[in-house]
């Protein structure tokens, strides 16, 4: 998928690869790696696979929430979430030389903004507005809570210094949480847990143990 220092993904055969591997993440809950999201990065711009297919894994189901319901219904018989999301990722993943992560959750927002961007240019080219937007359900009890925006807004070299001291359970929660903004639900069923109340609590437990670290 990689041929240079960069990651460049413009030929049709890597972005069919990169298609493919968008499909997959949207329907595979596992992390490839408990690394933080700006490390696998660095390593995608030195052509690595690995870390291209996990940053989409990480990236493709926070994105199709955030997408859900904004995409106005004129567009919709073109153009749907999923396809808006994929286009959204490769189109990233062709400028990744050009990101430069200052903080912990500067990756997720810099794919927000670029799926907010492809929706405004959806509507200038149908030319209507924007119907307003259908939340998820659950949207409400799935916040970020306090603790949760104020590791996102932490230096990004004192974060990983802290990260690599948790245990690996606790580091995985905290990357799949803060890192790939995944649905405390999605969290309840990666570890197999029974309630998403049980997955907040789990959470919670990990950032404090993180955040208590920041500050000693």
């Amino acid at each position: 998928m990689m041929a240079t220092s960069h990651t460049t993904v413009s030929d049709d055969a890597s972005d069919k690869k990169a298609s493919r591997s968008v499909r997959q993440a949207e329907g595979d809950g596992t992390l490839l790696s408990d690394e933080p999201t700006i490390e696998l990065v660095v390593r995608a711009r030195e052509g690595d696979r690995m870390a291209v297919e996990a940053l989409l894994q990480r990236s493709i189901p926070s994105l199709t929430r955030f997408a859900h319901g904004r995409l106005p219904a004129a567009a919709r018989g073109s153009l749907d979430t999923g396809d808006l999301v994929q286009e959204t990722v490769l189109h990233v993943l062709r400028r990744l030389d050009t990101f430069e992560p200052r903080h912990v959750g500067a990756m997720q927002a810099y794919l927000r903004q670029s799926v907010i961007n492809r929706i405004r240019d959806e509507v200038r080219r149908i030319g209507r507005h924007p119907a307003p937007a259908e939340l998820p359900e659950d949207l409400a009890s799935d916040i970020p809570s306090p603790l949760e925006e104020a590791v996102r807004t932490e230096a990004y070299d004192r974060y990983r210094a802290v990260l690599v001291q948790l245990s690996p359970r606790d580091r995985e929660m905290v990357v799949a949480r803060i890192e790939a903004q995944w649905s405390l639900a999605e969290i309840a069923q990666r570890f197999n847990m029974r309630t998403v109340d049980g997955a907040r609590m789990a959470v919670t437990r990990a950032l404090r143990r993180l955040m208590d670290r920041m500050k000693g």
